[in-house]
């Protein structure tokens, strides 16, 4: 049987070569230790079967990274997805600039 390299379509049988329309069963991974950026990793496997040879295989569909500062997406043909979190942008602080001279004059 061949390798699977990493960027063939998880739809593209690994035996025959044919391309299943869509998976049978779809279910969502979550990665119990966040990154070092404090994101958690969620992965979507699904089980695909070959309309030809009846073959059945496993494959990863997507993977997001949630938390943090962004968002990213990494669907199934490798493109990556950042999303800027609107809230991150809402809370930045504000900034106070004191000039001594001032400060110095008051008292």
């Amino acid at each position: 049987m061949p390798k699977k390299s990493q960027q063939q379509s998880p739809n593209i049988c690994p035996r025959c070569g044919v391309i299943a329309s869509s998976p049978k069963r779809t279910w969502q991974l979550v990665a119990p230790i966040p990154d070092s950026s404090g994101r958690i990793t969620i992965t979507v496997m699904g089980i695909y079967e070959c309309p030809s040879c009846n073959y059945k295989w496993r494959a990863v569909i997507s993977k997001m990274k949630v938390g943090g500062d962004s968002i990213e997406i990494e669907g199934s043909k490798g493109k990556e997805l950042k999303l800027a979190s609107e809230e991150k942008e809402a809370r930045r602080p504000t900034v106070i600039e004191l000039d001594l001279k001032d400060i110095l004059e008051e008292e």
